[in-house]
């Protein structure tokens, strides 16, 4: 009867939709969490680059100079902005955790793979809803 049931769990997990353990949950949290960690010592990093930039003097440069800099100042605010939306993204998936609603996705409400998941955390779509509303 034990291999029944095992036979049944690999065949739910081939599928992607096994439940989650909380240990697994709490994985999740976990690396998220070190995720928003890293993120903020990068914006951190970032703007910090971004007002010294500000500050530093720039009478005297060419206008390759002043070209490369504000093309270098354009890009650390870029790589900020992208940090930030990844700290929400983030954040989200650990209320979604918390909410008991972690895994399901927020179109269909079917659950999302877990093989998705655990490539991308932060995924709120199913595979079929992701591929529909980038067709869009």
């Amino acid at each position: 009867m034990a291999g029944v049931t095992r036979a049944a769990k690999t065949a739910t997990e081939t599928n992607g939709d096994a439940q989650w353990t909380s240990e697994e949950l709490s994985e999740v949290r976990s690396r998220l969490l070190g995720e928003i960690e890293e993120l903020n010592a990068e914006v951190a990093r970032a703007e910090s680059q971004i007002a010294s930039g500000d500050i530093s003097d720039s009478a005297g440069d060419d206008q390759a100079d002043a070209g490369a800099k504000t093309y270098e100042r354009e890009r650390e605010i870029a790589l900020t902005l992208n940090a930030r939306d990844l700290i929400a993204q983030n954040e989200r998936a650990i209320a979604r955790i918390d909410a008991g609603t972690y895994g399901v996705c927020e179109s269909c409400h079917k659950p999302i793979g877990k093989e998705r998941l655990q490539a991308f955390p932060r995924a709120t779509l199913c595979v079929s809803c992701k591929q529909r509303e980038e067709r869009r």
